[in-house]
């Protein structure tokens, strides 16, 4: 079995630069491939998540490129479909790739991994049939594989569900200025992660898109199209939360680099719960810096807008003074693995005291101790726990390689420390 022992040690004050965001990135590549024309992204992240959105791109058609710092990517707009279309393990390739699909001349299908087979992709097929899309998918369409039929979309007003997962949503907006009327898009109550819809506005306009909220729960787009771009990718809020967390829970200071200080990144919203939680929050134009306490306090909070930084947080509340409760993460049952489950069974085998429901985890400190991680095949398990290994003897992560879906270089940040 492949494990990485994490060694406790003193943790220095550090500057860290994590890389490309990955929901820009994959964004930027849907819309850049719908783009005539040559664009290229600067700074983007290369991890699993991108190169599945990638080969499923060049599969229809699109040639892009790829060095060090950029990705070069030259379309003529129209997509070639007759192919199958592998999402991996990416939820956000499945939901974008199924969209962008229907914009092909032909059909294609849509699968991934085993467990991509269950995560529910049922909203979004609803919603591209209502916009004029050939579309279904398996069991009574609602799961992977999915079948596209090409042609285009016509467009309308729809109701989206987006209270499972908002990137359904985000496809449909991807894919919505190459319709052939304006897409009003109605929001239904519960949508979830709504910061990630501002990301997928201001990444479609900056290619060019006329893509905006009317109101509070409503969004048009125009039948545009895109234009081809020379876009830079902002560093990843989400993986930024990592070095952010070992500051809470070592005391240092940690200062990430390379996000706006205006960035509409949905897992900045962890920076409030670490502040509640009693760490110093200082913003530069250097970057953004958390000051741990001496000991994090435990704390109440709704985490709808940043699910993917709640795995960190839970690490958090392990070594608090006293009790946490986070709410709102329906959706979490749904990623990569059931991260409730895997929450509930590596805290408590870490020593806290753990009561999960269907959509909150309560945590309670207890004495830590040695443990074996699981990680579940889930990137985001295997970065929040290696975290505690910072403070605590005896950490080790099972499986340590797929942190590549996100983050390639996170052990040697962390070593980096």
């Amino acid at each position: 079995m492949n494990t990485y022992p994490v060694v406790p040690r003193p943790v220095k004050n550090s500057a860290v630069r994590p890389p490309g965001s990955k929901s820009i990135t994959n964004r930027a590549l849907i819309s850049s491939a719908l783009a005539a024309g040559r664009s290229e992204l600067i700074d983007p992240l290369i991890s699993d998540d991108t190169r599945a959105m990638m080969g499923c791109l060049r599969e229809l058609g699109v040639r892009i490129s790829v060095t060090d710092r950029s990705i070069t990517v030259e379309s003529a707009g129209l997509l070639r479909g007759g192919t199958d279309l592998d999402a991996g393990a990416s939820g956000t390739t499945a939901r974008f790739i199924t969209a962008a699909a229907t914009l092909a001349d032909s059909p294609s299908r849509i699968d991934g991994t085993p467990r991509m087979r269950e995560r529910p992709i049922g909203p979004l097929v609803a919603a591209l049939r209502a916009l004029g899309a050939g579309i279904e998918a398996d069991r009574n369409g609602a799961y992977p594989p999915v079948r596209v039929e090409g042609g285009g979309l016509v467009g309308g007003r729809v109701t989206i569900d987006g209270s499972l997962s908002s990137q359904f949503v985000s496809a449909v907006l991807l894919s919505s200025p190459q319709a052939e009327t304006d897409v009003v898009l109605d929001l239904a109550e519960g949508t979830v992660s709504r910061p990630y819809l501002d990301t997928t506005l201001e990444v479609m306009t900056a290619f060019g898109a006329d893509a905006r909220w009317i109101d509070s729960g409503t969004i048009v787009v125009a039948p545009t199209g895109y234009r081809p771009t020379r876009f830079k990718v902002e560093a990843d809020a989400s993986a930024a939360v990592y070095p952010w967390v070992a500051a809470a829970i070592t005391g240092a200071t940690i200062t990430v680099t390379g996000i706006p200080s205006d960035s509409s990144q949905a897992d900045l919203e962890a920076l409030t719960t670490l502040r509640r939680m009693g760490c110093t929050i200082t913003s530069t134009s250097k970057g953004i810096s958390v000051t741990g306490p001496d000991q994090p306090m435990g704390v109440e909070a709704d985490l709808n807008d940043c699910p993917d930084a709640s795995l960190a947080l839970a690490v958090v509340a392990a070594f608090a003074s006293s009790g946490s409760r986070f709410t709102n993460l329906a959706n979490l049952r749904v990623k990569e693995t059931d991260r409730l489950a895997a929450l509930e069974a590596e805290l408590t085998r870490l020593g806290a005291v753990v009561e999960t429901g269907p959509d909150w985890i309560s945590i309670r400190p207890g004495r830590p101790r040695p443990a074996l991680i699981r990680t579940y095949d889930d990137h985001r398990m295997a970065m929040s726990f290696a975290i505690a290994g910072l403070v605590q003897p005896g950490i080790v992560i099972e499986d340590p390689a797929c942190v590549t879906k996100t983050w390639p270089g996170f052990f040697d940040m962390l070593e980096s420390l």
